[in-house]
């Protein structure tokens, strides 16, 4: 069994009540993700308590990424979200999150 994950501030602030449902997609980091210096936008987008947090980089402290509890993501893509022809409205700067599929994460 795995230890806890420590999860560190920033981090997101919202709902705690469980999902009503599994959801089709999660959002899930990818390599792309750069912390963004310690202020990550994505986090300020998430409405579930505690479900993006920081994560420090070991090897490049201080810096750090971010990490999502797939246990509490709803999927609801606002972290991940891009308007037209990649124009930001909400979400990571540079593309860093993916929506997946679910089911596939969970297997």
């Amino acid at each position: 069994m795995s230890a806890p994950v420590l999860k560190r501030q920033p981090m997101s602030h919202g709902r705690t009540d469980l999902r009503r449902k599994p959801p089709r997609f999660l959002a899930v980091v990818n390599e792309t993700c750069t912390g963004c210096a310690g202020s990550p936008v994505c986090i300020d987008c998430c409405p579930v308590e505690a479900c993006i947090y920081w994560v420090p980089d070991v090897d490049s402290s201080p810096f750090g990424r971010v990490a999502i509890d797939l246990t509490t993501c709803i999927g609801c893509a606002k972290c991940a979200s891009k308007g037209p022809h990649g124009i930001l409205l909400d979400g990571c700067p540079w593309r860093a999150i993916d929506m997946l599929e679910a089911a596939a994460l969970t297997a």
